[in-house]
């Protein structure tokens, strides 16, 4: 069975979209911890990161990097937090989020009815700061 993640990669369900290559997707999360937290998947599913070989965790992570870079631009944060838990979808994934101070590391703070309209201002400022960043060809229109 697909898990929601396949299904918003496969454009079943929608999301807000800020990186696709033939391997990794970035979204942007509809439960953030801050505004403009992404999530890093690979296309594949893999339901757990000790599951991954070596390739594609590293092509996560280099992904993630940019995002974060991203993210760092777009929102000035001074660090970009990363975790990788997998409880609630399982298919491999890696929260990226800007933070300003050690508060913004509290990943049972989240928004989890953010502004639909807030989220499109987010993944718009994202998907601009990678494209700014020379990352254009793996940026979707939105």
């Amino acid at each position: 069975m697909s898990t929601l993640f396949t299904k918003i990669i496969n454009r079943d369900i929608p999301g807000r979209f800020l990186w696709e290559d033939d391997d990794v997707v970035a979204i942007l999360t509809i439960a953030p911890i801050t505004p403009g937290h992404a999530l890093v998947l690979p296309r594949r599913e893999i339901e757990h990161w000790l599951d991954a070989d070596a390739q594609t965790l590293a092509r996560i992570m280099a992904v993630a990097q940019r995002i974060g870079t991203a993210q760092q631009q777009a929102f000035a944060a001074k660090r970009v937090g990363v975790l990788m838990e997998g409880f609630e979808v399982p298919h491999l994934h890696v929260h990226v989020w800007p933070a300003q101070g050690p508060e913004d590391f509290d990943v049972h703070r989240v928004e989890h009815n953010p502004d639909p309209a807030g989220l499109d201002r987010n993944a718009h400022a994202l998907r601009e700061a990678l494209r700014a960043a020379g990352h254009g060809a793996h940026v979707p229109a939105g």
